[in-house]
């Protein structure tokens, strides 16, 4: 939850060249970042897989619009609107992106290719169709703001309590060591993106690596299952206030052209 979600990549930066704000080439080396090729299938009028750069071309002539994010967990439909059999490859995948405009969304599937000490990371995004309908649980960003404000208070002081691993002032040094080895060279939103909403991300992103370092470097001093329960308790939330928080980021642009902002 604390990295980036590639379909956050693939909305804010398509967002961006819809509106033209930035090149085709730029954006496609923005989405596709360290890994070494993404490919679309499932266009209308294609047989097979095809290049980013002609799927987002060919998306904006269909009539879309806008790009939002879908990041979905067990029991959240974070995003989704439907129908089933999208929901479910979501799911799976544990993101997606939806289009505005036309009734597609784009859910990827990544592949490992290579011998060992040579693997890259290719990505298949599968075109499917979409119910229109208002997403689930999408907060807006003031919303959103208020909301990781006192999911990390309370979570911070709850994880003190319990001496997790993930509270402190040497937390936050790793917080912020991990975040700049994840973030160094990328932008947190494409242009276009309103200043509230790089804030919300890169805050959601803390909170995101916060809960992160609590659950992977071991239960501190929360050895009984009583207060390993209360520790799971504690995070749980606050995992889910992040994840609303990082969709109502990279949504901000559409929302602001369904408000008649832009």
């Amino acid at each position: 939850m604390h990295s980036e979600p590639r379909s956050g990549r693939l909305a804010a930066w398509g967002n961006a060249l819809l509106a033209g704000l930035v090149s085709p080439d730029d954006c496609v080396l923005a989405i596709v970042g360290d890994d070494a090729v993404h490919r679309v299938e499932g266009l209308p009028g294609e047989s097979g897989p095809v290049g980013l750069t002609l799927a987002l071309g060919r998306l904006r002539a269909l009539g879309v619009s806008g790009l939002r994010v879908a990041l979905p967990a067990p029991g959240h439909p974070l995003g989704l609107s439907g129908p089933p059999e999208f929901n479910a490859r979501a799911l799976e995948a544990e993101e997606a992106v939806v289009c505005h405009g036309v009734a597609f969304g784009l859910v990827p599937e990544v592949y490992a290719v290579g011998p060992d000490g040579d693997v890259h990371v290719e990505v298949v995004w599968h075109v499917l169709p979409v119910r229109e309908a208002p997403p689930a649980d999408v907060p807006s960003l003031g919303e959103a703001e208020r909301e990781l404000a006192e999911a990390l208070r309370e979570a911070t002081e709850v994880l003190s309590r319990l001496d997790v691993a993930g509270s402190g002032p040497v937390a936050e040094a790793a917080i912020d060591a991990y975040r700049a080895r994840a973030e160094r060279g990328r932008e947190a939103l494409a242009p276009g993106y309103p200043p509230r909403a790089v804030r919300v991300l890169e805050l959601a992103q803390r909170v995101g690596a916060l809960v992160s370092l609590a659950s992977e470097n071991g239960h501190g001093a929360a050895v009984t299952s009583g207060e390993m329960a209360a520790r799971a308790a504690a995070l749980r939330p606050v995992e889910r206030t992040a994840r609303r928080a990082q969709v109502a980021a990279y949504n901000a642009y559409v929302e602001e052209r369904e408000r008649g902002v832009r």
